[in-house]
């Protein structure tokens, strides 16, 4: 994706995504946006320390956000997970940690409400 695009995208994404996310796409479909985004290989802070080995993805989810231009607009979410070497644990980001530990927007509050439904029910 082109500079300008990312920078588009960075206005429609929630404050704070693009913290922890890198966009991989965006589709422009007959009725929707799809907004592809891929967590960063960046070590969780509960695991600094720890010799975490990055093991892909989780299966992609998509949340529908906020439409735009009458369009509906669905961010395609895929998440990192790593394996812990010294246990043999598979580790993933704690996203009630995140919450609690950062000053967030309403709407990146709403977009880690949704992670955490998935990280409950599907992981």
């Amino acid at each position: 994706m082109d500079k300008q695009s990312e920078d588009l995208v960075r206005i429609v994404l929630p404050e704070g995504v693009l913290e922890y996310f890198n966009v991989k796409n965006v589709s422009k479909l007959e009725q929707e946006f799809e907004i592809y985004l891929e967590e960063q290989n960046i070590i969780p802070e509960e695991y600094t320390g720890q010799k975490l080995i990055s093991k892909g993805f989780y299966e992609e989810i998509k949340v529908q956000d906020f439409p735009i231009r009458g369009k509906a607009v669905y961010l395609c979410i895929k998440r990192r997970r790593w394996v812990n070497e010294a246990t043999g644990e598979i580790v993933y980001r704690n996203w009630e940690l995140v919450a609690k530990g950062t000053r967030m927007t309403r709407e990146f509050a709403s977009f880690l409400k949704v992670i955490l439904r998935y990280q409950a029910g599907k992981l």
